[in-house]
């Protein structure tokens, strides 16, 4: 049998190649195996999202957990990680799984292992379950259905969806947002954000809100490239103040503002920062990935905030948060928890934080970005996938181990920082990083400058001296 390894946030694989309901059984009892030896309550929330036969292999974990005695409390229709994560929580559970493969292109399917506190299971704790997945698995998985072990006792259905909008009706002024006179939007990208945002906000403008487990062929993953039809209908309306999407799973955040301009997950990091140590008189740690704006830290000197810079991947910012008192945790692809909610990345809450700051203050969100740079200055972040021969890939990363590069077309490096990857600095606003990816034969370039010009200006130097 294939060796099943959980990457950056959970195992995913093509369906029906690798992701299979054999295999999916196979880390279901590992999974199970490592509750029985880790907790004494033996409770598991389980849910899927939008993706091809998520109810199926939701199933199947829940009759392997059952199996081995393991209460199963499970999602009936489709629902997103924060919703797994939050019920995982306030139901006292030792884990919460969801099938899901967030923003990968619709072939894929996964599965994402949550802690009691809410938030990603650590490295430490995915390897011991990693390292006890067997060949084989023997598990009756037919003669009972779920509803045959509710009837039973042994499992029970649990509406997560009703729990996420109560947590969010107790968390924010949602009267202020509906009645602000703004003109909100949402993309769903076919994710599992739809329902929730159509009882909160059932008078915005959506778009994409229908289930479609192909999500029309494209990853469901919220960068411009993919929102492109997204934009040109914020442009086109030109009444809609600001838009909001998720990505498949609705944990990673997207955002345009009222001309139909993307807002990444750095500007939005120092709005959030922003606003609540501004507006709502918040404190505590702030808590960043490697690959975020340098701006974060004059934000964090103006407000006399404490930061820390961790390696790619949420995990190290949640394990991070379950210990401290972190205001916010960030990270450049999107993923965004805040204090008050859960060590879990939530595209809906953060998008609801920005849609009651700009309610609140009356504002555009193109004057509150200026807000922002009034503290930090303007920068602009741009990234590009290079995909290369792997053994291209790897001379590359040998160079920089063998700190070769000194200088990219008319950039000097003056200091390298190599926390994950390597960050070359031309100028302490201005810098290149490059980072190869851990599963495929790609190498992530990204680079920060004041203006998108310069940032292209930086990549395109970057590319000439990788690639001669």
């Amino acid at each position: 049998m294939a060796k099943i390894k959980f990457g950056t946030d959970g195992w995913r694989a093509i369906i029906a190649e690798d992701f299979t309901v054999n295999n999916v059984a196979r880390v279901s009892e590992a999974t199970a195996k490592w509750i029985l030896k880790n907790h004494k309550t033996k409770t598991v929330v389980i849910g899927h999202d939008c993706r091809f036969a998520g109810e199926l292999f939701a199933e199947t974990c829940a009759k392997v957990m059952i199996h081995y005695g393991i209460k199963v409390n499970i999602a009936k229709g489709f629902v997103s990680t924060p919703m797994i994560s939050l019920g995982t929580l306030k139901l006292n559970a030792d884990l919460g799984i969801i099938i899901t493969a967030s923003h990968n292109p619709p072939a894929y399917n996964g599965f994402k292992i949550k802690g009691s506190y809410g938030g990603p299971l650590m490295p430490e704790q995915i390897q011991e379950i990693e390292d006890i997945i067997e060949d084989t698995v023997s598990v009756d998985l037919k003669s009972k259905s779920i509803d045959d072990y509710v009837t039973e006792n042994k499992a029970a259905y649990v509406d997560l969806e009703t729990m996420y909008i109560e947590h969010v009706e107790k968390n924010f002024d949602l009267e202020a947002i509906r009645n602000s006179k703004m003109q909100f939007a949402y993309d769903a990208m076919y994710g599992a954000g739809q329902n929730v945002m159509r009882r909160l906000f059932p008078d915005i403008t959506f778009l994409h809100c229908e289930h479609n487990p192909s999500f029309d062929g494209q990853a469901p993953e919220p960068i411009h490239k993919n929102l492109t039809e997204f934009s040109e209908l914020i442009k086109v309306s030109g009444d809609i103040d600001c838009g909001l999407v998720t990505d498949g799973d609705a944990d990673r955040i997207g955002l345009y503002n009222n001309e139909g301009d993307f807002v990444d997950s750095h500007h939005i990091i120092l709005l959030l920062i922003h606003y609540l140590v501004k507006y709502k008189k918040a404190h505590g740690k702030i808590c960043t990935a490697f690959s975020t704006t340098v701006k974060i830290t004059d934000m964090c000197k103006h407000y006399g905030l404490d930061l820390e810079v961790v390696k790619i991947g949420f995990k190290y910012i949640c394990g991070i948060m379950i210990k401290e008192d972190v205001l916010l945790g960030g990270e450049e692809s999107g993923g965004i928890a805040i204090k008050g909610h859960i060590p879990e990345r939530d595209g809906i809450w953060m998008g609801l934080v920005i849609w009651e700051f700009m309610a609140k203050t009356g504002k555009s969100l193109k004057e509150l970005v200026q807000e922002v740079y009034d503290i930090t200055g303007n920068f602009w972040f741009e990234r590009s996938d290079l995909h290369l021969k792997e053994e291209v890939k790897n001379e590359i990363v040998a160079n920089c181990k063998n700190n070769v590069y000194k200088q990219f077309g008319d950039y000097k490096v003056q200091r390298v920082e190599d926390l994950d990857g390597w960050k070359f600095f031309f100028s302490d606003s201005e810098w290149l990083m490059i980072r190869a990816s851990g599963t495929e034969p790609v190498l992530r370039t990204y680079a920060e400058s004041s203006n998108k010009e310069k940032a292209f200006a930086i990549l395109n130097a970057a590319k000439k001296t990788l690639l001669g």
